[in-house]
């Protein structure tokens, strides 16, 4: 390594973890809030670069740092890939703690919102975006972390179209063999299809199901699957995918939440007539949203099959 290298290195990992101080950093309006605190858009005063500044109450938490924020933590520092977000520092307070982000512009459902109505995404960015996502999801997986709440909120957009996940508070990694693990996970209108049937043995598949219900609404500019209920959301998805039997998923009654229910027997739907703006996809790209939204986990499409899948062959890899 030349000493160019060397002094790129050595900079990169002196913007990361315990080297800035909450002084070196001013706050210029507030992005967010939640239960976990409160979001920042930022400038760091030493190097000048705009940043996110996520801070946390430590006061109200009788057990120290929040379980959530110690994994977003310790995933962070696994994984360094353009589309994740990064994380520059961690500062410590008497009662508080500030993580301290990249900063991007918005986020994917802001972004779809501003589109405004008869307006879609152009297929190339409906494209992007994907291979993106699925890049960020497979950087993941090759590092045994499961996100466990994809959704559009948690996918930020920069200037340049760039894309970054965000928000691995709920992350989890996991090992082989598969133990259990919450089913309470997953943002309702993302969660797979085995989790909503009370299955807590599961895996990277459960990512793959909400990449898919992403990619649905970057198209259609709409959720696909919209419920109100934990109930309703498993009927919204056998209404258009059909109601799943042994033949194309194994197993499925002996899942608790399906086996206890008498379910109407739905045929499976073709998506080009479910999914408005479909049209502007072509065969490959609704194929690739089939795998992708395939019930059983064990042949649903994973990252790195994705990113392989022929809808992408025109990407610059």
């Amino acid at each position: 390594m030349d000493k160019s290298s060397d002094n790129q290195q050595q900079q990169r990992e002196e913007t990361r973890f315990g080297y800035g101080k909450i002084e070196h950093f001013q706050k210029i309006e507030t992005l967010g809030e939640g239960a976990y605190g409160v979001v920042y858009k930022g400038l760091n005063e030493k190097t000048k670069q705009v940043i996110a500044l996520k801070k946390i109450k430590l006061e109200t938490q009788s057990e120290g740092v929040p379980s959530t924020t110690i994994r977003e933590i310790s995933v962070l520092r696994e994984i360094d890939h353009p589309n994740v977000v990064q994380l520059k520092d961690v500062i410590m307070c008497p009662s508080k703690m500030y993580l301290v982000f990249e900063y991007l512009e918005m986020d994917l459902k802001k972004k779809i919102d501003t589109l405004g109505a008869g307006n879609s995404f152009p297929p190339a960015i409906v494209k992007s975006y994907l291979y993106q996502l699925i890049s960020g999801v497979a950087a993941c997986h090759s590092r045994r972390i499961i996100h466990r709440d994809l959704k559009p909120q948690n996918i930020l957009l920069g200037t340049n179209n760039e894309l970054k996940i965000a928000d691995f508070g709920l992350a989890r990694a996991f090992g082989i063999p598969i133990r259990p693990y919450t089913k309470e996970v997953v943002t309702l209108w993302y969660r797979a299809p085995e989790l909503l049937l009370g299955t807590t043995e599961y895996s990277t598949p459960v990512d793959m199901w909400s990449v898919g219900c992403i990619y649905a609404e970057i198209i259609s500019k709409r959720p696909l699957f919209d419920g109100d209920s934990e109930q309703d959301q498993i009927k919204k998805i056998f209404r258009i995918l059909g109601t799943p039997n042994e033949d194309v998923w194994p197993g499925v009654q002996n899942l608790d939440g399906f086996n206890k229910v008498h379910w109407t027997q739905h045929k499976p739907q073709d998506l080009r007539n479910i999914i408005k703006y479909i049209e502007n996809i072509d065969d490959n790209g609704v194929d690739l949203l089939e795998k992708l939204l395939i019930f059983d986990p064990t042949q649903r499409i994973s990252a790195i099959q994705a990113l392989q899948h022929p809808y992408f062959s025109d990407v610059q890899k």
